[in-house]
């Protein structure tokens, strides 16, 4: 019996100190960690509307922020997306800019993303990203060729579900941002 109580003891004092360990942890690096989340969103807005010098955010939901992008002289230049959505392996977390008439997708990174690495993970590759940008919305896909459509782009060879799914998550943040001004 000595023994079982001891066994107790050791492991509850284990896990204890254990928890409190990944308490401060977590509590000495939670500025850290958004700030920069802060810095990611401001790197991905002006990659994807390259002219921004300032935006203003507003959240939608859960997981959707509208960031409406500013020049110099305090002129909208354009909009974009903090969007999240569903990919083959999990979410792709992801930014998407606009034009002021919503005609021309602007860019397009990926923040986020568990797709399987070397094959789907290539939606993080530049000629990807690329593709989107000037693109009409709403954009599609074809497969093995270049496209000759101003609204499709090039699938990845061996991850269309990858590509397709971020075409989905482009086509649902720009209804989304019809949406939500107006139009």
């Amino acid at each position: 019996m000595k023994l079982g109580v001891k066994m107790i003891v050791v492991l509850t004092s284990i896990s204890l100190l254990s928890g409190l360990f990944l308490s401060y942890t977590y509590k000495s690096t939670e500025q850290d960690i958004k700030r920069n989340k802060e810095r990611e969103k401001e790197r991905a807005i002006k990659v994807v509307i390259p002219e921004t010098d300032s935006f203003k955010e507003r959240v939608i939901d859960a997981k959707n922020s509208l960031l409406t992008s500013y020049d110099k002289n305090g002129h909208i230049i354009g909009y974009a997306i903090l969007t999240e959505g569903t990919g083959f392996q999990g979410p792709i977390k992801l930014m998407v800019g606009f034009d002021t008439t919503l005609s021309k997708i602007k860019g397009l990174e990926i923040l986020e993303n568990v797709e399987t690495p070397g094959l789907g993970n290539r939606i993080t590759e530049n000629w990807f990203k690329e593709q989107f940008r000037g693109r009409l919305a709403p954009v599609g896909y074809v497969k093995g060729k270049k496209p000759q459509d101003p609204h499709k782009i090039q699938a990845i060879s061996g991850a269309t579900i990858s590509s397709r799914s971020v075409v989905k998550i482009v086509n649902q943040t720009f209804e989304l941002l019809k949406k939500e001004l107006n139009r």
